[in-house]
């Protein structure tokens, strides 16, 4: 369409070209000036038309805009008054939850939060790594990997015995710790009868001191899941890390099917199943909700769902990457305490780096769990006595073992 002053310009122009002086017009001259009219109309007509189709279309992608927002409260509406956990969301509805504004995502997973669990109540677990380093995978973002040993300068150490691993658990336990978590750098189980049975020992005897007691050994089988059950194992940590369709830029020495195999397997054999993910490993929002959505379809919700946040370190192919924002790791929360409602929500690695006040939102929105001791795996972890003077200050007390408890707001 032509702007309003050239469009003046053309009514200003006299029907035809004149000669000098206003002399009896110049034919060719005329149907040059003619054939170059009907030409500027033409194109008119053509800007206008497309102006007029863009138009609609902006119109119609406004509509479609509002219908969708539309579409995605409602999703989350429905969410938030659910009675009982739900496993066949679609990855649309779960990428629906997420992207709601953050402050809403927040409270409305409070609010689920308060009818699912008493949200006073948080589980404190201590991790011990039994077995360091010396494993086979690849995984770009652990330093117990060989294949990374040079640079991260981590040594290889043999099985802790079993004596040395009981009285850990005791002292988790006199400083508060409820659940006992246990991690061997093993790709499978596959060969170490003797490790496994030095394992069931250390099970039961954690479980005789009434805490409950994990284990993370890498892939098992589900006559060794069993094995673990009958020794007294309350949960088995396998991590999904991230969606499938990022994984294998992840690690390559482990297929994502493996990895929900073992959790079928730990499933099938009666032990809870605790699987999250690792945030900040590169992946997108798309990932986040491609992670939640593997989990919240699994044929029984995760009893725990772990969120870590990477902790980069030197050596390792993820080393330098820059750590997760706050944000996203408040957002991973939130979404999957609404889609994952009785789920127990535990803020794990990365927890080192945040202030109170952000540990504060997280369980506002639904973490109810968090490592505390004196290390994790291989990084640094808050300690008791941090969490003892964080308690207290924001009202919060040691959700205790085998008791999660259910306080629905008034």
């Amino acid at each position: 369409m032509l702007a309003p002053s050239s469009a003046r310009a053309l009514l200003r122009r006299p029907p035809f070209p004149t000669g000098f002086g206003g002399q009896t017009p110049i034919v060719g001259a005329s149907s040059r000036w003619l054939t170059t009219l009907g030409h500027r109309r033409q194109q008119s007509t053509a800007t206008a038309d497309a102006t007029a189709n863009a138009n609609d279309q902006d119109v119609a992608s406004i509509h479609d805009n509002v219908e969708h927002q539309q579409w995605a409260r409602q999703v989350l509406r429905d969410a938030v008054a659910a009675a009982a956990p739900r496993y066949t969301w679609s990855k649309e509805e779960t990428a629906a939850i997420y992207h709601q504004p953050l402050m809403e995502l927040a409270f409305q997973a409070a609010q689920v939060h308060r009818r699912f669990h008493n949200p006073s109540e948080v589980q404190l677990c201590t991790l011990m790594n039994i077995k360091t380093g010396g494993c086979s995978e690849d995984c770009s973002y652990c330093a117990q990997s060989t294949r990374y040993q040079k640079g991260t300068g981590l040594q290889a150490k043999r099985v802790e015995t079993v004596e040395t691993v009981l009285e850990a658990a005791r002292i988790a336990k006199a400083n508060g710790s409820t659940r006992f978590c246990m991690g061997a750098a093993w790709r499978d189980m596959r060969g170490r009868n003797n490790s496994l049975r030095n394992v069931k020992e250390m099970v039961s005897g954690v479980r005789a001191m009434g805490m409950e007691v994990c284990v993370t050994l890498g892939m098992i089988d589900a006559e060794q899941a069993k094995e673990l059950r009958e020794a007294g194992l309350t949960a088995y940590n396998h991590n999904l890390d991230t969606s499938r369709e990022f994984y294998p830029s992840i690690i390559s020495t482990r297929t994502y099917d493996e990895r929900l195999a073992t959790l079928g397997h730990v499933r099938d054999a009666g032990i809870n199943v605790c699987s999250g993910g690792i945030l900040g490993l590169g992946e997108t929002d798309k990932d986040r909700i491609g992670l939640l959505h593997t989990a919240a379809t699994l044929p029984s919700h995760p009893e725990s769902f772990p969120v870590n946040a990477l902790v980069p370190i030197k050596g390792t192919p993820l080393g330098d990457r820059k750590p997760i924002d706050f944000t996203s790791m408040l957002r991973t929360i939130a979404a999957a305490r609404i889609i994952m409602p009785a789920t127990i929500i535990r803020i794990a690695a990365g927890r080192k780096t945040m202030t109170e006040e952000q540990q504060a939102m997280c369980f506002m929105a639904g973490a109810n769990a968090v490592f505390t001791g004196e290390k994790m795996l291989t990084t640094e972890c808050n300690g008791w006595d941090d969490d003892a003077v964080l308690f207290e200050r924001w009202g919060l007390q040691p959700m205790k073992s085998f008791a999660k408890s259910v306080a629905r707001a008034s």
